[in-house]
């Protein structure tokens, strides 16, 4: 992933608690820059108070759309209208869609349609098609730790570290050992070894949710290494033969 991508970061604010504001910038730069920061809401809804303070420290613009109906989310047209207007300007070479919103769908595709790098960022109850229409999707669930809650609401530090818990369901663990297993067999070389690199790129094309936080692991081998059906080979690589490339397999 290019570290010197422009991206635009767009939070629908009625969808999104500011909670995770600090998160899902330092996300963002683990794909590119982050230029165009917006967050896009009524701010004369009372709901959105917490909102303001982030925007200062953050140095997020606030984009004002009003309610003009009940029971209808404004920010929605809004935040489209100027994704297509930064689409067009050229200067961005991604998109950071921040929302659990379904609508944002259609955007995602058409943004990644033409050429950006799409990356979506939502809770646990984002549905699949928006999931689905992004090159990369973030649980912000992951992305905010106990130990980010214990530091922003003023609470003393825990002596012991707590678990990250997993974001997803201990179902999806099959699904990924068996896409796995599917992705090894297919680009395998003739002894059946494939480098871990080339499992996790593949595996993030099938799956833009894929992550291995949400699975309570930093790093894929750590995941991998759970299942009993893989056999791991480390071949030093380089001058020094400090650096191992990781190769699995079945076993």
């Amino acid at each position: 992933m290019d570290r010197d991508n422009k991206i635009a970061v767009l939070v629908d604010a009625e969808n999104v608690s500011e909670k995770y504001a600090e998160v899902l910038l330092d996300e963002v730069t683990n794909y590119g820059v982050p230029t165009y920061k917006r967050v896009y809401g009524d701010w004369t809804n009372s709901q959105l108070k917490k909102w303001k303070d982030s925007l200062l420290v953050y140095s997020f613009t606030p984009i004002q759309q009003y309610s003009y109906t009940s029971g209808k989310n404004a920010s929605d047209s809004a935040m489209i209208i100027d994704a297509m207007d930064i689409l067009y300007s050229g200067k961005v070479n991604g998109f950071c869609l921040v929302t659990s919103d379904s609508d944002f769908t259609r955007l995602a595709i058409r943004l990644r349609e033409a050429g950006m790098l799409v990356i979506g960022m939502g809770e646990k109850k984002t549905p699949q098609p928006f999931i689905k229409a992004c090159e990369k999707f973030v649980y912000l669930e992951v992305l905010y730790t106990p130990e980010d809650r214990e530091e922003k609401e003023g609470a003393p530090k825990q002596t012991v570290k707590k678990e990250r818990k997993p974001a997803v369901e201990s179902a999806s663990m099959k699904k990924v050992k068996s896409m796995i297993k599917d992705i090894v067999n297919s680009i395998g070389n003739e002894e059946g070894w494939v480098s871990l690199a080339e499992v996790g790129n593949n595996l993030s094309k099938r799956m833009p949710d894929f992550d291995t936080r949400n699975y309570g692991y930093t790093k894929l081998i750590d995941l991998v290494s759970t299942f009993t059906c893989f056999e791991i080979s480390r071949v030093p690589v380089g001058d020094n033969g400090k650096v191992n490339k990781i190769l699995i397999r079945l076993k």
